[in-house]
């Protein structure tokens, strides 16, 4: 059972039509995006998604020279309850575990948080200890697909 799932992050040249290539070429190629976060400085962006095959589209995008990587990240389930995201981040600061970003989506019964931290499998831990649940891989590809 995995308690991490893999987020598939492309560097962007800061140009227009980057992203346009990016999803183009995972959409001829049947990678579904189920998630995603764009961030960006002056130089380059960072496009960091969940999809339905972290590596195919991996393989893909090289193919097509782009720079892409797989990451382990935690999906947090986050029931839609005021204050559960907060009660999570809460759990996580007290087990002193740091988290180095995070972007959310919600997708029909609960939201979703994608955690990058130091520490997954201490976070994992400490979020089914405290009631919550991750989701995984099989999961989290497919979330927003049968909906």
């Amino acid at each position: 059972m995995g308690i991490t799932i893999q987020q598939l992050s492309v560097f962007l040249e800061n140009r227009a039509g980057s992203m346009d290539e990016v999803l183009a070429v995972l959409a001829s190629n049947g990678v579904n995006i189920v998630a995603l976060s764009l961030a960006d400085t002056a130089e380059y962006g960072m496009l960091r998604m969940i999809v339905s095959d972290p590596v195919k589209g991996r393989a893909v995008l090289k193919e097509n020279g782009m720079s892409a990587n797989l990451t382990d990240v935690v999906a947090l389930r986050v029931p839609h309850e005021t204050g559960s995201l907060s009660k999570a981040m809460h759990q996580i600061v007290e087990g002193e575990v740091n988290i180095e970003y995070m972007y959310a989506f919600a997708n029909g019964e609960d939201a979703s948080a994608v955690l990058k931290t130091d520490d997954p499998a201490r976070v994992v831990d400490i979020l089914r200890g405290s009631g919550f649940d991750v989701w995984e891989a099989s999961e989290a590809y497919v979330s927003n697909i049968n909906m």
